[in-house]
C-alpha cells in the first residue's frame, strides 16, 4: 500500500548565481574582481550568476574560500535549483498526458490506498507513473503495450487494456513482496497435490496454506480484486526465470471458479512458455486456443480423474447427496463438482448452487 509523502516542496528555487550576486552586492565586490579572486574567467562567473552554467564542486570550493560559505551549502543550492527546473519540465510534459490518465481506474487505486490522492492532473500522472515504476508515458507504452499477452474473453466482457495492466501491476507488486524458494517443477506438482485436498477446508485457512505451499515451490499466489472494466479470472506469468506468478481475481465469487482458475493457471506455469503472460477469462463463447484447451483439460483432469468423472456422469444422479458422496471420494469441495456439472450442461446453472461457497472481498484498513 502506498503512503503519502509529507516532504515540503517549495514552488520556487534560487540559483547559486543569484545568491552570489546578492553577496557581491552586499560586499561591494564587482563580478570581475570576484572572478579574479576565484581564479576563474569573467565569462564563467557571468554565466554562473545568470544561471546559465552549473556549479561544479571545484567552483563551490573556491566560493567557500572567497565568500566564507561552506562548499556543501553551495552544492545543495545548486542541486535544489536543478531539481526544481527538472520538475518544472516534467510537469509541463505530464500536462499533455491527461487523455492517457483518464483511461485508468485512478479513483479505485486511491480508494484502495495504492496511491495518494493527487492534487492535479499533472500530479496524478506522476503518481501513476511511479505506481507502474516507469519514468514516462512512452516508457509505460513500451513496457505494457508490447506485452506478449494470450487471453480468452467473452465478446461481451472485454477488458480495457489500462484496467488490465493496472490489475497486473498490482499482482507484480504483490509478487515482489512475497518471499519464494527458487521454482521447482517437482515441488510445484507436489504442492498442487496437497492443494487438491485443501479445497475441502474452510476457504480462509485453506488459501493461507495454499500460498505457503506455492511459495515453497517458487510460485507466488496473488489474489487481486478486479477492476470494474476487467473481465478475467486469473493470470499466469513469470516475474523472473526462478519465480512464477499465479494471479487470481475471484471475479465470479464462488469457490469452484476460484479453484479451477488456480489449477488452470498452474497448468500454464507447468506446461507453457515462460515468455508469455496468460490472461484468462471464464464462460467464453469463443473457441479457446490450443494452449487454453490444454490448460482447461489439465485442470479438469487434475481435479477429477477422467475415468472417475465418466462413471459419475453415467449414473445421471445429480442430487445433493450424490454430489457430496462423489466429492468426498475425490477429496475435493462439492462446489467443484457442481461447477463442472453446470459447465458441461448436465444440470442448469441455477441448480445446486447452495453447495458452492460464496466469496467476497473484505475491506482492509
Amino acid at each position: 500500500m502506498a503512503t503519502e509523502s509529507k516532504t515540503y516542496r517549495p514552488a520556487y528555487a534560487v540559483s547559486p548565481g543569484s545568491v552570489v550576486a546578492e553577496r557581491l552586492e552586499a560586499y561591494g565586490i564587482s563580478h570581475a574582481e570576484f572572478a579574479r579572486r576565484c581564479g576563474r574567467s569573467a565569462k564563467l562567473i557571468s554565466e554562473l550568476i545568470a544561471g546559465k552554467a552549473p556549479l561544479e564542486p571545484e567552483t563551490a570550493l573556491q566560493f567557500e574560500k572567497v565568500l566564507g560559505v561552506d562548499a556543501g551549502i553551495w552544492l545543495g543550492i545548486e542541486t535544489d535549483y536543478q531539481l526544481h527546473k527538472a520538475r518544472a519540465v516534467d510537469a509541463k510534459q505530464t500536462q499533455g498526458a491527461a487523455s492517457w490518465l483518464r483511461k485508468f481506474p485512478l479513483k479505485e487505486l486511491v480508494k484502495r490506498g495504492e496511491i495518494a490522492k493527487p492534487a492535479s492532473d499533472s500530479d496524478a500522472v506522476s503518481k501513476l507513473l511511479a505506481f507502474f515504476g516507469v519514468a514516462s508515458v512512452e516508457a509505460w507504452r513500451m513496457k505494457y503495450e508490447r506485452l506478449n499477452v494470450a487471453y480468452r474473453h467473452s465478446p461481451s466482457f472485454k477488458s480495457e487494456q489500462t484496467a488490465l495492466t493496472t490489475w497486473l501491476r498490482l499482482g507484480e507488486l504483490e509478487a515482489e513482496q512475497q518471499e519464494c524458494a527458487d521454482y521447482s517443477e517437482v515441488q510445484c506438482r507436489r504442492a498442487l497435490r496437497e492443494i487438491h485436498g485443501l479445497t475441502q477446508a474452510p476457504l480462509g485457512a485453506a488459501l493461507a496454506k495454499v500460498q505457503q505451499r506455492c511459495n515453497e515451490s517458487g510460485v507466488v499466489l496473488a489474489l487481486v480484486q478486479p477492476f470494474p472494466k476487467t473481465a478475467l479470472s486469473g493470470a499466469a506469468w513469470w516475474l523472473t526465470p526462478r519465480k512464477a506468478v499465479i494471479q487470481l481475481s475471484a471475479r465470479h465469487k464462488t469457490d469452484d471458479h476460484l479453484w479451477f482458475s488456480l489449477f488452470h493457471e498452474a497448468a500454464h506455469i507447468l506446461l507453457h512458455s515462460k515468455k508469455r503472460v496468460f490472461i484468462d477469462g471464464t464462460q467464453t463463447n469463443e473457441e479457446p486456443t490450443d494452449i487454453e484447451t490444454e490448460a482447461n483439460q489439465w485442470a479438469a483432469n487434475f481435479l477429477i480423474p477422467p475415468n472417475d468423472w465418466k462413471q459419475f456422469v453415467a449414473m445421471s444422479t445429480y442430487d445433493e447427496s450424490a454430489v457430496h458422496q462423489f466429492a468426498e471420494e475425490q477429496g475435493i469441495a462439492p462446489g467443484i463438482v457442481v461447477g463442472r456439472l453446470q459447465h458441461e450442461k448436465h444440470i442448469p446453472w441455477s441448480q445446486l448452487n447452495t453447495l458452492k461457497v460464496r466469496l467476497k472481498w473484505e475491506k482492509t484498513a
